[in-house]
């Protein structure tokens, strides 16, 4: 079974010893960021630095001036913690070292975007606006993911992409020194929270026949119960009509599930489009198509037939490749994401065990996040874990 094993370019550039460091963990792939969201990231090797704060979500490579030219939206350049074409400069090293280099494209997600254009980003039903997650049903928004996953997944000679964020952001963001753990929204509050009310969503609301006034009206009340901790939100969609309603909740879910197929669909499309023959594309995703976040919730038999095939989060127990198992066709891409540090809830101990679990519900190739931020413990634990799987 295939392994591949995250890296961000900073993990590689400017440390001689990275490349064969990672192949000599048993994998035979990297997922090498091109575009990637603000973090602050530990690099425990490298020789320069043993710190690196990517202030804003950026391309890690120069973007094609012409393509963005005029337009209002367009991605931003990196700083001095990827200059220039990091991403090429990173790749062809690893490439060197006998790995197959595919590009990490995270997409919906950009604090950057939200804070320099307000009016792109979700507003929920109290008008908070949320510059994390760009609406992904506003025309403009998704012309401009449309064109960055072409560009960023396609870069000189990768062999695929796996497009993160490719659907809904919402509420759930680890955001700088977050203090929202305060109530418990489980599933349920965690979607109305995610609503969005923005011109456009208001306008998508109507044609599904609801008011958006007495919607958003709906949600506040509804979520009334649950900031005084009386109700529990818990329960999965059930839990969502329980507190909406089931027809207003089912006919927001209607236009939030056309919106992100249809964007998905198109992203795709673009990179196919500009991609050599035989270019795999996955999307980082979750079966449960209300679901937001970095893997976009989606109908695991549209998005295969969309996709060559998903990754799907799978530490602490690997249930959710079932739905995705259950409609994959000879030569889907079922790639389970385990988390190999230890500091991040990872168990790189477990990864044998782990990975023969998600060979057993359907998975064909494994996901490593991260070798750039795991220790020299987690990796040699990795490198065990792999050898005793193979």
């Amino acid at each position: 079974m295939k392994a591949s094993a995250f890296v961000y370019p900073w993990d590689v550039n400017g440390d001689p010893e990275a490349p064969a460091r990672v192949a000599d963990l048993g994998v035979a792939q990297v997922t090498l960021a091109a575009a990637y969201h603000s973090t602050r990231a530990l690099t425990p090797r490298h020789p320069r630095h043993r710190v690196v704060t990517a202030e804003h979500a950026a391309v890690l490579y120069p973007p094609d001036s012409a393509r963005w030219q005029g337009r209002t939206l367009h991605p931003y350049a990196s700083g001095d913690w990827a200059p220039g074409d990091a991403y090429g400069e990173a790749a062809a090293a690893l490439a060197e070292a006998g790995l197959a280099v595919h590009t990490w494209v995270v997409l919906a997600h950009s604090s950057r975007l939200g804070a320099e254009h307000p009016h792109t980003s979700v507003v929920n039903a109290y008008g908070d606006r949320y510059p994390w997650a760009p609406c992904i049903a506003q025309p403009a928004t998704r012309a401009y993911l449309t064109d960055l996953a072409a560009e960023a997944a396609v870069r000189p000679g990768a062999r695929g992409t796996e497009l993160e964020s490719l659907g809904w952001y919402g509420l759930a963001h680890l955001h700088a020194h977050d203090k929202t753990g305060g109530v418990r929204l489980g599933d349920a509050g965690q979607y109305l929270m995610s609503l969005c009310f923005c011109p456009d969503c208001r306008a998508g609301y109507g044609g599904q026949g609801l008011d958006p006034d007495a919607l958003a009206a709906a949600v506040r009340t509804a979520l009334e119960p649950v900031w005084r901790g009386a109700a529990p939100s818990d329960g999965g969609w059930a839990g969502v009509e329980k507190l909406l309603g089931a027809a207003p909740a089912n006919a927001t879910r209607a236009w939030r599930d056309d919106r992100a197929r249809t964007l998905q669909e198109a992203a795709v499309s673009a990179v196919r489009a500009a991609a050599p023959d035989g270019f795999q594309v996955l999307l980082h995703a979750d079966p449960v198509s209300h679901h937001c976040g970095a893997n976009a919730g989606a109908d695991p038999a549209h998005i295969l037939s969309v996709a060559d095939g998903v990754v799907v989060p799978c530490t602490g127990g690997a249930g959710l490749l079932t739905p995705f198992a259950e409609q994959a066709g000879a030569g889907t891409v079922l790639a389970a994401n385990l988390t190999v540090v230890s500091g991040m809830g990872g168990s790189p101990r477990t990864l044998a065990a782990d990975a023969a679990r998600a060979r057993d519900l359907g998975a064909t190739e494994l996901r490593l996040y991260h070798a750039g931020l795991a220790s020299d413990g987690d990796l040699e634990e990795v490198r065990a874990g792999l050898a005793a799987f193979a």
